[in-house]
């Protein structure tokens, strides 16, 4: 399964997060973007599993094969209680391929001294998941190519 990028900016290795529980990927397997843009799309068909509700500055969508992604918007952003944040989801919705999820003001969290770094994770714990590559470095575009590659245990 190849999984596009949700936002348009530079994509690093996890390792570059200034959070261990990213870097050391004690959360899951993944890659981190730096945004130039602050705008989070949904990269795939999908239903979102989750969405912060007070903070939004995070969210799962999983895929019909139960493959979860999470976007992680800026680092320690939960302290900014969803100021500059707009998210267009709820839980629970139904969501397609390019569709907008949240937006963020990337001012106001460097403003606040937060990293915009933003880990794209697919989260530990699925047993149908043989491996989670992350596939380049370097600018990436929203919706564009593959960002992630998934493994399964068996075809699916």
């Amino acid at each position: 399964m190849e999984i596009a990028s949700p936002i348009t900016g530079t994509a690093v290795a996890l390792e570059q997060v200034p959070d261990p529980a990213f870097s050391e990927k004690h959360m899951g397997e993944g890659i981190a973007i730096e945004p130039s843009e602050g705008k989070v799309f949904a990269p795939f068909d999908g239903v979102i599993a989750h969405v912060m509700n007070k903070s939004k500055h995070a969210v799962i969508l999983e895929h019909e094969t139960g493959v979860q992604m999470l976007v992680h918007i800026g680092i320690n952003t939960v302290g900014l209680k969803g100021e500059g944040f707009t998210a267009y989801v709820n839980s629970g919705d139904t969501v397609t391929a390019g569709q907008l999820l949240i937006e963020f003001d990337m001012e106001a969290i460097q403003a606040a001294g937060l990293p915009l770094i933003t880990p794209v994770l697919i989260p530990n714990g699925n047993e149908k998941i043989e491996q989670v590559m992350p596939t380049t470095t370097g600018p990436v575009q929203a919706n564009g190519e593959a960002l992630i590659v998934v493994k399964f245990t068996e075809p699916q």
